[in-house]
């Protein structure tokens, strides 16, 4: 039967893809927020990549962004390869031909992700996520959400 519960019997778990290690956080983080100690767990890991992340010129006055990149860490917490954008919500994302603000995001972003890696975390860790797709959500609530 195709496309049915059988269509992936056979065929064997180590040639699957890896299961992907999602969170979110919610950015800028509050000064003194990141700890510094390596990242032992993923709980500590997505603050320690989020902590570079800064609201970009001309999006800081918006009242909500969002953005998820997706990327690969090595053992020593380093970038493996580009880190890919995969959703991107910003206030004029109805707008057709306006994709200011979003090229805005995705340049902040990626920016914030080279200034934290290599992150710091413990063997342990590394071990775990080596080579794992991480897919890390940002959330800017502007000026409302920072309490001005």
């Amino acid at each position: 039967m195709a496309g049915g519960a059988d269509a992936f019997d056979g065929i064997e778990p180590w040639r699957t893809l890896p299961q992907t290690l999602r969170g979110t956080q919610h950015v800028p983080l509050p000064a003194g927020d990141t700890a510094a100690a390596p990242a032992d767990t993923l709980k500590a890991l997505y603050p320690a990549l989020a902590a570079c992340w800064k609201a970009p010129e001309g999006l800081s006055r918006f009242e909500r962004v969002e953005i998820t990149a997706r990327l690969s860490l090595r053992r020593d917490g380093s970038v493996i390869g580009m880190p890919q954008i995969t959703f991107a919500k910003t206030p004029f994302a109805n707008t057709p031909g306006d994709t200011r603000a979003r090229d805005i995001l995705i340049r902040a972003t990626l920016d914030a992700i080279a200034r934290c890696t290599p992150v710091r975390v413990t063997p342990a860790l590394g071990g775990a996520i080596a080579g794992r797709p991480l897919a890390l959500r940002f959330i800017y609530d502007g000026p409302r959400g920072q309490g001005i």
